[in-house]
């Protein structure tokens, strides 16, 4: 199962300070999640830019969706960790 999100044209509520335009995307990343009846899932994140109207800063969300080292979702790399101590 493949599903594809893009992020929202909403500004970061971090960045509210700033004057911030869509900057357009950065290159689609694809996440392992957890099986869905049997079946494998993949997430299609596309994350959008941002751009610094005053700084002609590039900018993006901190988003720590993916676990360090793999291509999976966090929940699902700790769901993993925990089966093999067993």
């Amino acid at each position: 199962m493949h599903l594809y999100f893009e992020e929202l044209n909403v500004t970061p509520k971090e960045e509210s300070k700033r004057t911030l335009i869509a900057h357009g995307f950065h290159k689609e990343v694809t996440i392992q999640d957890f099986p869905l009846m049997g079946n494998t899932v993949y997430l299609h994140v596309k994350r959008r830019r941002w751009l610094d109207k005053t700084f002609k800063q590039v900018m993006q969300r901190d988003w720590n969706l993916v676990a360090q080292g793999t291509r999976m979702t966090t929940e699902f790399a700790a769901s993993l960790k925990e089966i093999n101590q067993y």
